[in-house]
């Protein structure tokens, strides 16, 4: 399977300790584009996700060939999300990670298949690897700063039976 991640995946998981999540769900291992890379660990440094995505063997980095639809993708979206996007397409990547909404439209739109931090926690939970969906939504918000609606958290926690 093809898996192409983008930086807010990798930064949310590493700051709650569950970027070994990444590699359950895809054990053959996931790609970022260099942007990414450059991002997390070379520009991230001390930030979160830095080091665990440096030491992640599993984490492949590929650089994208010259894409025409860059020009387009940067006048919407960070590089990092461009790259992703362009990246994914060039290789006809199964999914992609990507948690902002700009992004995850701009990638529909090109038929690709999305997926987001949210999306792998509810995975987790269904399948045994989390206890608690709620803590992880709280620990992303709390220490992750991640954004996240509420009515996202209700739908997410409705869907693993966590509602109230």
């Amino acid at each position: 399977m093809k898996v192409i991640s983008n930086a807010s995946i990798l930064i949310s998981l590493s700051t709650i300790g569950r970027l070994p999540l990444l590699q359950d769900r895809f054990p053959n291992g996931i790609t970022a584009p260099r942007a990414v890379w450059r991002e997390v660990v070379l520009e991230g440094g001390m930030r979160p996700g830095a080091l665990e995505v440096a030491k992640a063997s599993w984490i492949q980095i590929q650089d994208i060939a010259s894409s025409p639809m860059m020009p387009l993708l940067l006048a919407e979206l960070d590089e990092g999300e461009a790259e992703s996007i362009a990246l994914a397409v060039e290789i006809k990547a199964d999914v992609i990670f990507l948690d902002e909404r700009d992004a995850r439209r701009a990638a529909r739109s090109m038929g690709l298949k999305v997926l987001g931090t949210v999306g792998i926690l509810i995975w987790a939970r269904r399948t045994g690897r989390l206890p608690e969906l709620r803590k992880e939504l709280d620990a992303l918000q709390e220490n992750g700063r991640f954004r996240l609606s509420s009515s996202l958290v209700e739908r997410a926690l409705r869907e693993v039976g966590e509602a109230i």
